[in-house]
């Protein structure tokens, strides 16, 4: 064979993986099996009574968020400052406490959507956040980051788009996300716009916006009516973005800020206290779903002052700690708990649901992450949430986005959409045709039945080794993670930047870079 043959060859195997990687593209969960019911009804009633309680005699506080203070007394709630600090050189500071009317803020939620969907730039991405979906994000937040070649490390710009690039090409992942990790070489003030920008350019899945300062998410609404028109984003979810509540029970001028913009812009945010057991909330699970409603409630309600019918996720993040240590724990068996009591809560309001991810504690790609993962991605789905952040990539509580990870957690994605499709009970899938073929001492191999479904029965993975051990030791005894490595090696070589009009990317870099001109950088 010529070199010239070989390389041409090379080129269509090329072409082909990457077009099997693309076609495969799995649309948003459609669970077709039971959720998992932890809690009675009476324990929900309870939880929502102290709910209610909380709000009347504690309330929440509202750091310098005066727009908030001002809309809630003008709704006729009880707002009081408690603090206030001017001058001195010191940061001005304003708390206002604020609390509510018994069942003010359910009837405010009322305009809330049960179920919306989220546009991507690619409308045949776009997914359905509600009901009985499911759609999958990636890790987000991280300031660093891991591969097996560079270890652990501060992350830049090129790793984030390497997770947005492996994200677009996992067929299990609906989603492109938002801050995959934190690209530290790039200023404070101005990495949102290259994030934003790479999302939109390396990826057509729906994206997150910034929540770090309000002006960072005008900059992302604005970007999108560049992809999307102004008239389309003002009335369409084209994002949804996480506003992390500053529990217990007070909200922050950064995360309402970022809220506002969204909302008044009809862009999906999901309200998720960030609550660890033992921290920031008591150790009991019926006293975090307590403290999550009362900070749900006020904040979901205020989207709703501010624009009714405004897209919202009802959100938690939830885990235990280790009391020795004062260290977040995953996986582990009291964080599920109250994930099945707010995914049934979600449901009895009405409200699509956020929570679970592929989450742990590890170091490394190794057991204990397989351990925790699994733990926490199986009560994720057997709970029913919508949309799950986290998803894929999460390591080291949140500090570390691994891009092994990354790719086996795809995997396991996959396979799990695979559980939430059901058994097949059609007249096909009870096989009485195969048994009457077959008959007394034979087998099913060469089936009629077992050949029409040879290529779909069963999850087949494409990263873990069902090899004989003679044929693995050959290849070097590679463990799951060198597997993960190769793949997400191959996975960046096959990629293809999916199109985009050319005069919307110019568009693009042109609002970048002018915004970039128009400030200094700063590391705050």
């Amino acid at each position: 064979m010529t070199e010239a043959r070989r390389r041409r060859r090379g080129a269509d195997r090329a072409a082909a993986r990457k077009a099997v990687a693309l076609d495969q593209q799995l649309p948003a969960v459609e669970r077709k099996i039971p959720t998992y019911e932890l809690f009675s009804d009476e324990s929900l009633e309870l939880a929502l009574k102290n709910a209610e309680i909380l709000l009347q005699e504690v309330g929440l506080d509202l750091v310098n968020c005066h727009r908030a203070a001002n809309a809630f007394k003008t709704a006729g709630q009880t707002v009081t400052v408690i603090e206030e600090s001017t001058g001195s050189g010191a940061k001005d500071q304003t708390i206002h406490n604020v609390r509510f009317d018994k069942g003010w803020c359910r009837e405010m939620m009322k305009t809330l959507p049960g179920a919306f969907t989220q546009y991507a730039r690619n409308k045949d991405r776009s997914v359905p956040i509600g009901g009985n979906r499911t759609v999958f994000a990636p890790v987000y937040g991280p300031p660093f980051v891991m591969d097996m070649e560079g270890g652990r490390r501060y992350g830049t710009m090129a790793d984030f788009e390497d997770i947005v690039k492996l994200t677009y090409m996992s067929p299990a992942l609906h989603h492109s996300g938002g801050t995959v990790c934190e690209p530290v070489d790039v200023p404070v003030n101005k990495r949102h716009l290259d994030m934003i920008y790479a999302h939109l350019k390396y990826s057509d899945k729906p994206i997150m916006g910034s929540v770090t300062a309000p002006e960072r998410a005008q900059d992302t609404v604005d970007m999108l009516k560049i992809v999307f028109g102004a008239d389309f984003v003002h009335n369409n979810a084209c994002s949804t973005s996480l506003i992390n509540l500053n529990s217990p029970l007070a909200l922050d001028d950064t995360m309402m800020g970022a809220l506002e913009v969204y909302s008044e812009n009809h862009q999906a945010v999901i309200t998720s206290p960030f609550l660890i057991s033992g921290a920031m909330a008591p150790v009991s699970a019926m006293g975090v779903m307590t403290q999550a409603l009362a900070e749900l409630f006020s904040s979901m309600a205020y989207t709703q002052l501010i624009r009714p019918g405004a897209p919202a996720i009802f959100g938690t993040f939830a885990a235990s700690m280790s009391m020795q240590s004062g260290a977040p724990t995953f996986g582990t068996p009291e964080p599920n708990h109250i994930i099945y009591g707010m995914a049934q809560l979600a449901r009895k309001i009405g409200l699509p649901f956020r929570s679970g991810g592929s989450l742990c504690a590890s170091k490394s790609p190794d057991a204990q992450a397989a351990y925790e993962t699994a733990n926490s991605l199986n009560a994720t789905v057997m709970a029913g949430a919508n949309f799950v952040l986290h998803a894929a990539g999460w390591l080291e509580g949140g500090l570390v986005s691994s891009k092994e990870k990354l790719v086996m957690d795809a995997d396991q994605l996959a396979m799990l959409q695979k559980f939430g499709q059901g058994p097949d009970l059609t007249e096909d899938g009870q096989a009485m045709d195969a048994f009457r073929e077959v008959g007394p001492r034979g087998h099913y191999l060469g089936a009629a039945h077992t050949q029409r479904h040879m290529k779909t029965a069963f999850y087949d993975s494409k990263l873990l080794d069902y090899r004989p051990y003679e044929t693995w030791a050959e290849d070097g005894s590679p463990d799951t993670y060198t597997l993960a490595n190769r793949k997400m090696r191959q996975m960046l070589n096959d990629y293809e930047a999916p199109a985009i009009d050319p005069a919307i990317d110019e568009a693009l870099k042109d609002f970048v870079d002018k915004k970039k001109a128009s400030m200094p950088d700063a590391s705050f």
